[in-house]
């Protein structure tokens, strides 16, 4: 106790500061003129709200075509992720493999690498197959990059389940496989919408190997479209800051459509039994 008030309290009220702030200063900005914006001393509301600053972020660059590309990427990423890591968790956590630990240790190892150091690698791999400029060339790496998180979280959850649910699957004809998408994954659905939210927002998040791999207007995302928008001598930040909110409502609706259940894996998942 900190004269009454808990630290929990105190904790929980300097992450939410810390995570709406920076959203709600951007709303803030998109809703200001350039004048206004370089007016000093700062103003915190608009004087004059308006929506102008929206219709140039569409009108200036094709901030639907990107929106569609991100979409695109991270749906299919995640997609792919989810099936792998589903396989990978489950052999993990109820197969008698060798060199489970050491298993364990690389997973945890490659999820530690960072992106810059892959980034020649990838783009030596992707250009000798010829997935340059393709939804291909995003989604191969973001499923290999968001496999290792995924696969935790999922094995943490698959082990919290107790085997003699899919023991008397078996027993009364299901195979290993039937067990695993009857039963299992049922019960995982929390864990399953954990690990898809955290490969969606890795996917659509992505910048340095989008712009790397993907020099085709036609297939730019959306973090890399809306750098587009800063001129040769100014940054229009009423402008970027109505773009960057479009591209943070998708994310936001997803994460407060599937709240119950990224909270009850997040739960779950860590409590074996």
């Amino acid at each position: 106790m900190l004269r009454g008030v808990p630290l929990r309290f105190i904790a929980a009220v300097l992450v939410l500061v810390n995570g709406l702030f920076p959203a709600i200063w951007i709303f803030l900005t998109s809703l200001k003129n350039q004048l206004e914006l370089s007016r000093t001393p700062i103003t915190y509301l608009p004087a004059e709200p308006t929506l102008v600053n929206y219709i140039h972020a569409f009108r200036d660059q094709p901030l639907l075509r990107y929106l569609a590309n991100s979409l695109i990427v991270a749906s299919a990423s995640t997609l792919f992720t989810l099936f792998v890591s589903v396989l990978a968790a489950y052999a993990l956590a109820r197969l008698e493999i060798p060199f489970r630990n050491l298993a364990f240790g690389a997973i945890i190892a490659i999820s530690t690498f960072p992106l810059v150091t892959l980034l020649v690698p990838l783009f030596q791999t992707l250009r000798a197959l010829g997935l340059l400029n393709t939804y291909v060339a995003l989604v191969l790496p973001y499923t290999v990059l968001s496999l290792p998180v995924c696969t935790l979280v999922l094995v943490s959850f698959f082990e919290g389940i107790p085997p003699d649910l899919e023991n008397a699957a078996m027993v009364d004809g299901c195979t290993r496989v039937g067990a695993l998408t009857r039963i299992l994954l049922p019960l995982a659905a929390p864990g399953l919408a954990t690990a898809g939210i955290l490969a969606f927002v890795n996917s659509w998040d992505e910048f340095l190997l989008a712009l790397s791999f993907n020099s085709n207007p036609a297939y730019r995302t959306l973090p890399v479209g809306i750098t587009l928008y800063q001129g040769e001598f100014a940054f229009p930040w009423p402008e970027i800051s109505a773009a960057l909110v479009v591209g943070i409502v998708p994310v936001t609706a997803l994460i407060i459509f599937f709240q119950q259940q990224i909270l009850s894996g997040l739960t779950a998942g860590g409590v074996k039994g």
